[in-house]
């Protein structure tokens, strides 16, 4: 007797909205495809006929399964990420990241969270982690704006930006996210929260995940390039090694209480030092951006079937929220925090607008889901499926040719400064 099952069904409506998400688009243009908007959209559409499928998903109930889904695109979307940097260069090349981490991102967390305070009326734990969640840029989303893979060269300061930023964000978002928890926990900020956050979450847990990213991602180098010399494990051309890298790195410094996602950029960073010219790199960060692809897929297309019941939450004042933040707070502190850089004028500006959300937002919303209750969850999901959406469609389709305009064909392509 021939037997129909869900299960079959969902493997099969996966499969088929990855594919159309790939191929409809060649219909139209050249281009490779922004295919993270239209995995949103075909996951809403094809999941229209199975109501119990979006409420099995749902991640105001089930937070716990998009963290770990979420956390794993994550991981060696950071490691692959590591990988193509191809030099270091000189501080002043790093000038333009370093700002960003340092004045951009705080200034958005802030700015977004001021809103969600003062214009929405979110509890102040509710307002702090909204800031944290949709501070972060997107490592996993933004590779049409990032360097090319592993020696290729070409390394544009606009593409470097944009890389290096994605690639530490994430981590250092944490932060802010643990901050959240707490306030949310005590329901204000005191001298105590403020004291322990600052020696145990920033200072401690960033060190650490710095350290575990330095040393594991030497040791990582040195079985694979060094010892034994004479027949290393870079001569088997197996790319498996940069999935049990990763998870190796990443597991042991969430143990010591680190963050694993900047632990696991600095390994592949670090990795990428040691023999940086060795083909195996390419093999390395080609094998962890196809398993990082396949995640996302399958992720945004569960993403886009969970989208229309997070947005029944959405109203005006919360769809300003993640507007602003879109066209108005994260360009305009960029370019503000971008002054007396490298950077002018079209490719100020482009790295200033360009901080696509994603993956991140996803993945802080869950973990935040799972380790605590906020009484403006829902608005909070909701603000954040909406952010994300708009920055996919926006940033997804313009991304590449603004970034193409002002610096070259492709990343291969571009002058090296």
């Amino acid at each position: 007797m021939f037997e129909l099952t869900g299960y079959h069904a969902l493997l099969a409506v996966l499969g088929v909205a990855v594919i159309l998400a790939y191929w409809l688009p060649r219909f139209f243009s050249g281009r490779e495809p922004a295919a993270s908007a239209l995995l949103i959209g075909l996951g809403a559409l094809l999941f229209n006929w199975a109501p119990e499928a979006r409420t099995a998903l749902d991640p105001l109930t089930s937070p716990h399964g998009w963290e770990i889904a979420s956390e794993l695109c994550l991981i060696f979307g950071l490691f692959g990420v590591g990988l193509r940097i191809d030099r270091l260069a000189n501080l002043q090349r790093w000038l333009p990241t370093l700002r960003l981490l340092i004045f951009a991102m705080p200034l958005t967390i802030l700015g977004v969270a001021v809103l969600g305070r003062e214009v929405a009326g979110m509890t102040l734990g509710g307002a702090l982690l909204l800031g944290a969640v949709l501070a972060p840029t997107d490592p996993v989303l933004a590779s049409d704006v990032q360097v090319g893979p592993p020696t290729e060269g070409g390394e544009h300061p606009v593409r470097f930006t944009l890389t290096t930023e994605a690639g530490l964000n994430d981590g250092l978002a944490f932060p802010f996210v643990h901050l959240a928890l707490a306030v949310a926990a005590t329901g204000l900020i005191t001298g105590g929260v403020v004291t322990e956050w600052l020696w145990r979450d920033v200072a401690y847990r960033i060190v650490v995940g710095a350290a575990c990213g330095i040393a594991i991602g030497w040791l990582l180098s040195q079985t694979l390039f060094r010892f034994p010399r004479e027949n290393a494990l870079a001569k088997t051309q197996s790319g498996v090694f940069a999935l049990a890298g990763v998870l190796v790195c990443y597991g042991a410094t969430e143990l010591a209480e680190g963050y694993g996602f900047i632990a696991a950029f600095i390994a592949g960073l670090t990795l990428r030092r040691v023999e940086s010219t060795h083909e195996f790199h390419i093999r390395l960060h080609d094998f962890s951006e196809t398993i990082e692809h396949a995640l996302t897929a399958m992720l945004l297309i569960a993403f886009g079937a969970v989208m229309p019941g997070l947005l029944t939450h959405l109203d005006w004042v919360s769809a300003v929220i993640g507007l602003g933040l879109i066209f108005v707070l994260r360009p305009a502190i960029g370019w503000v925090s971008l002054h007396a850089t490298l950077l002018r004028g079209r490719r100020r500006m482009i790295v200033a607008a360009y901080g696509v959300r994603g993956i991140g937002s996803i993945y802080y919303m869950a973990y935040a889901g799972s380790h605590t209750d906020f009484k403006n969850e829902a608005e909070l999901w909701a603000i954040v499926a909406f952010t994300i959406l708009v920055s996919t469609v926006v940033h997804g389709f313009t991304a590449a040719i603004a970034v193409e305009k002002a610096t070259g064909r492709s990343a291969a392509e571009d002058p090296a400064g």
